[in-house]
């Protein structure tokens, strides 16, 4: 297995739309064990191949404490209605906004091995955010990022603080779409932002 590098918002594989998989060869199950050794290694709930450079519909996602993988997912039915909750995402790191979501979802698709799967997934304490999970990473295979869906007066910045006791914070800063885009344009992110080196490694360029 092998972590690969994860693609930044502004490459223009994350707003493409990824195309089916016809057939499921070694090549996409290197490419499964690979983007789960990738989510894991970046501490995400899930992740899609768009998300390192390959334009196929596939994602991996955790649902509990399992994680799968989904070839050519559709979601087949949306239940419990909208509700708001805050997201993040691997290639627009240090960034959060609160995003409307269906709580309950089932969605079907084919696992490495080619055998038909079904999973319902849905937002609480057993599965943690499986459902939210799921409509995102569906979006990334579909070219649509997160921050399209989000309520624009959440738009933050993560930023690394401390309280009045000196123990380290996450404090929210409230930005906007055309100041992120700036600052990944610029390969420059804020001073004292909350992001993995690895991945302000991939946005500075510092390292391939």
């Amino acid at each position: 297995m092998a972590i690969l590098p994860i693609r930044i918002w502004g490459d223009p594989v994350l707003t493409k739309r990824a195309e089916a998989v016809d057939r499921i060869t070694a090549e996409e199950r290197k490419l499964i064990k690979d983007m789960i050794e990738t989510m894991e290694s970046a501490d995400g709930a899930g992740l899609a191949a768009p998300q390192v450079g390959v334009s196929k519909r596939i994602f991996v996602f955790r649902r509990g404490e399992k994680t799968h993988a989904i070839i050519n997912p559709r979601i087949v039915k949306r239940e419990g209605g909208l509700k708001v909750g805050q997201e993040g995402c691997l290639s627009i790191p240090g960034v959060q906004a609160a995003v409307p979501r269906h709580v309950r979802v089932v969605v079907t698709g084919r696992d490495a091995r080619g055998k038909a799967v079904e999973y319902e997934c849905e937002d609480g304490d057993e599965q943690g955010r499986a459902a939210t999970c799921v409509q995102h990473e569906i979006d990334h295979l579909d070219g649509v990022m997160y921050l399209d869906r989000a309520e624009v007066e959440s738009i933050s910045w993560l930023m690394e603080g401390e309280d009045e006791d000196g123990e380290e914070i996450i404090i929210l800063d409230p930005t906007d779409v055309e100041a992120i885009k700036a600052a990944y344009k610029a390969r420059r992110l804020p001073r004292g932002i909350h992001v993995p080196d690895v991945l302000r490694e991939r946005i500075e360029g510092r390292k391939s």
